[in-house]
């Protein structure tokens, strides 16, 4: 099928085919535009520059959007992302990763999947008082929480205000233990802390590591650090006593797959000891942005990176089931499990994140409370 059809046949994404071709393109961005919110009844566009009342120029300005957050704590009902609970202290993510799955979680705060994900930064500012509140009530059963469940906790916002680091602090108070996910070399401004916290093993860190090619990387994940710099970032924290493991997410058939044994080779020769893996789905409001992001960067392969993504989802880009939706189905997919199997057990990777202690949970003063 070639593109023309594919764009005539399905009406979503024919809707964004005059913005593949003559919109500039947005430096600095993965997300090209802005689409549609689902629980929106009143959108406005632009249907005649000649018209428009205020200039939108190809770029973008970044807005921290201050905010005192009634919880923190998520509870995850997937059973594919490998943990329990998660905390995100921001919402939206600079980063602007084009594949982002949680670019749909915008929408319901009233903003778009679109750019406005990657420019309109969420900050919980109360974020801290929100997790000690958590942990200090008295139903909480010690398990490992999850930082970036959703969002990059060291996205650049974290330069800035901090909040990640305040979460660690409290979490070195109850000797709560927590697991991080990020593609960020910010998290060593940590180290004090992660050190302290390893010592008690009550930390791992997971770096995320989709591809070390630098022109993919720039279009793929535009304002995330080089992979060169999170092999680094991985060294750096396992000199210091960190368990430090490897993402490689997501696999996009096409673009990225055939990085798996180099990317797995580099990580366990800087310290990485575990690994994961996901397979690219697009779900929601990402698969227009997908569509228009492949088209505009990768002409001469979009339409069969497309459908080679369609064969690993039973004919379309994205699957709700789980157990499935997060590592695909078919050949494609099947390749890239064989793939990922083959090249972890040889260099020696575990699948799974090392057991964190939760048997030295206490709560600030309880022993007190003794006499």
């Amino acid at each position: 099928m070639t593109r023309n059809n594919l764009l005539h046949t399905k009406n979503d994404l024919g809707k964004i085919a005059q913005n593949e071709t003559e919109d500039p393109y947005v430096k600095g961005r993965g997300a090209q535009f802005n689409t549609a919110n689902r629980f929106d009844r009143t959108q406005y566009s632009t249907a005649h520059v000649e018209g428009i009342d205020e200039w939108v120029e190809a770029s973008v300005q970044t807005q921290f959007i201050e905010v005192q957050a009634k919880t923190l704590v998520n509870k995850v009902e997937s059973p594919d992302v490998g943990m329990l609970y998660s905390m995100n202290p921001y919402q939206g993510c600079e980063h602007g990763c084009i594949y982002c799955y949680a670019r749909n979680s915008f929408e319901y705060l009233g903003f778009s999947a679109g750019l406005d994900f990657e420019s309109k930064i969420h900050v919980k500012q109360n974020a801290a008082q929100l997790l000690r509140q958590f942990l200090q009530h008295p139903k909480w059963t010690c398990v490992p929480l999850s930082l970036s469940g959703n969002t990059d906790c060291y996205q650049p916002a974290e330069r800035r205000f901090r909040l990640t680091r305040s979460l660690l602090e409290v979490c070195l108070e109850f000797n709560q233990p927590v697991g991080i996910i990020t593609k960020n070399a910010g998290v060593l401004r940590d180290a004090d802390l992660l050190q302290q916290l390893a010592e008690r093993r009550l930390v791992s860190v997971i770096m995320t590591i989709t591809s070390l090619q630098e022109d993919l990387r720039r279009v793929l994940e535009p304002r995330t650090t080089t992979g060169a710099q999170r092999l680094r970032t991985i060294e750096g924290l396992s000199k210091i006593g960190v368990q430090t493991g490897v993402m490689l997410g997501p696999m996009i058939p096409g673009l990225n797959e055939q990085e798996m044994p180099a990317i797995l080779k580099a990580a366990s020769e800087v310290g990485a000891t575990f690994s994961a893996y996901t397979f690219i789905r697009l779900n929601g409001a990402v698969k227009l942005l997908f569509h228009d992001w492949l088209y505009k960067n990768f002409p001469d392969r979009a339409d069969k990176v497309w459908h080679f993504i369609e064969s690993a989802h039973g004919g379309r880009v994205n699957d709700s089931e789980f157990g499935r939706r997060m590592r695909g189905e078919g050949n494609i997919a099947q390749l890239v499990a064989d793939q990922y199997k083959a090249y972890t057990r040889k260099y020696g990777f575990h699948h799974e994140r090392l057991g964190l202690d939760c048997t030295q949970f206490r709560r600030p003063g309880e022993q007190m409370k003794l006499f």
